[in-house]
């Protein structure tokens, strides 16, 4: 077995795919007519959003939807990048909040954290060598 996608439930499919490209360079590989599910190309694992009504129809018990007015789930994406003060403020630039600013961890690496337009956590960070 391989993690091959992750699927995050969102308001907007098109507009979170838009501010995933815009912000972190991401293509778009794929959209569904209905824009109710998206994915983009990120690397080995696909990152795939859907609309929550393709949620509920897959979904016989309920799950909490994301939201920037509550505090952000425990789990991230994470994204690797050898400028992450960069990344940062690009991500910022498009509609991203500041969760926790860079700092350099006691193995070397340079880590950040921003909310992204759905409420959702992503780390950027420098990789571990």
């Amino acid at each position: 077995m391989k993690l091959s996608y992750t699927i995050m439930y969102v308001t907007d499919v098109a507009k979170t795919l838009e501010f995933y490209n815009e912000a972190f360079g991401f293509e778009i590989k794929f959209i569904t007519p209905e824009n109710d599910y998206g994915e983009l190309t990120t690397g080995d694992v696909t990152l795939s959003f859907a609309n929550h009504t393709l949620a509920s129809s897959n979904f016989k018990s309920k799950y909490t939807q994301s939201d920037l007015q509550n505090s952000p789930f425990g789990v991230e994406i994470g994204i690797t990048t050898d400028d992450v003060e960069s990344a940062v403020k690009q991500a910022i630039d498009f509609g991203a909040s500041l969760f926790e600013d860079v700092a350099t961890k006691p193995w070397g690496q340079k880590v950040a954290y921003v909310r992204d337009i759905n409420g959702f956590l992503v780390e950027i960070c420098t990789p571990i060598a």
